[in-house]
């Protein structure tokens, strides 16, 4: 697919004030996942959480109503959304008259939902009304003052190994563990615009210990990587699991916002909840 030709990414664009679902771009995950030797049953379940802060609407007087919208958009789903196409979309709505707040939530949920195709649960909260939801995530270990010497920037699994591999110690004598570890490192590019995406993102896993160092550079090896926020999560997960093995894996990015728009991709092998929790860069 040649996203440039197919969305409207780098190009100039007209802003639309009045309500069309057709603005929705949908692009198929398949691709991207073909190329991670994804195929069938998915490896991970999980969600890519949207946070949209320029919500508006006109009421049935003609007044102006300004919300937060929250969007999760399961990971099981056939297509995301381009991102600006979601914002444009999003911007259709500011000059059109919706009955009331449960219309407009309705109306996105039946649009992103048949856009995605899958099942999209929409929330809309009030403007200074956000309570950041109680999280676990931010009880983690931050990587990123380890001192490394980084001289890869674009992906490369091989720097991730198990703890105590340069001792020698073999996987029987490796200790299980079970942490949270989180980096505020993390950068990847528009594959379209070019444009730079920053993230922190957080990796939760039981297993045999990943080597702190090598992780960090491997998160680091991303800065060049070219891809949209949910497949550089999926990419990091798939690498995790090939090369380290662990009974149980998270890997959640909070991505800082574009346009308005924040995105937030999970993907683990067992139940877990993307907390909606805000950090200083969002």
């Amino acid at each position: 697919m040649d996203l440039k030709q197919t969305t409207k990414l780098g190009q100039a664009t007209e802003y639309p004030e009045h309500y069309d679902a057709a603005l929705l771009t949908p692009i198929p995950r398949s691709p991207n996942r073909e190329k991670l030797a994804i195929s069938g049953e998915l490896p991970f379940v999980g969600e890519d959480l949207w946070n949209a802060y320029e919500l508006s609407w006109l009421n049935t007087k003609g007044k102006p109503v300004v919300a937060i919208g929250v969007f999760r958009i399961p990971a099981d789903s056939a297509n995301i959304v381009e991102s600006k196409s979601f914002k444009l979309y999003l911007n259709s709505f500011n000059q059109t008259v919706f009955a009331d707040q449960e219309e407009v939530r309705s109306v996105m949920e039946v649009d992103l939902s048949r856009a995605v195709e899958g099942t999209v649960k929409v929330e809309i909260l009030a403007p200074g009304r956000w309570e950041d939801e109680k999280s676990d995530w931010e009880q983690s270990t931050c990587l990123d003052d380890l001192d490394v010497t980084c001289t890869d920037y674009t992906p490369d699994i091989n720097l991730l190994v198990l703890a105590g591999h340069d001792e020698g110690e073999t996987d029987e004598r490796s200790e299980t563990v079970s942490e949270t570890l989180c980096s505020h490192l993390l950068k990847s590019n528009c594959p379209v615009t070019g444009q730079p995406d920053w993230a922190t993102v957080y990796i939760r896993y039981k297993g045999k210990a990943i080597d702190h160092q090598g992780l960090l550079q491997y998160i680091v090896s991303m800065r060049g990587h070219q891809d949209f926020h949910e497949h550089c999560v999926e990419s990091i997960y798939m690498a995790l699991m090939e090369r380290c093995q662990p009974e149980k894996l998270a890997v959640y990015a909070r991505y800082t916002r574009r346009g308005g728009l924040d995105i937030n991709p999970l993907r683990s092998n067992y139940p877990e909840t993307a907390a909606n929790f805000k950090l200083a860069r969002q």
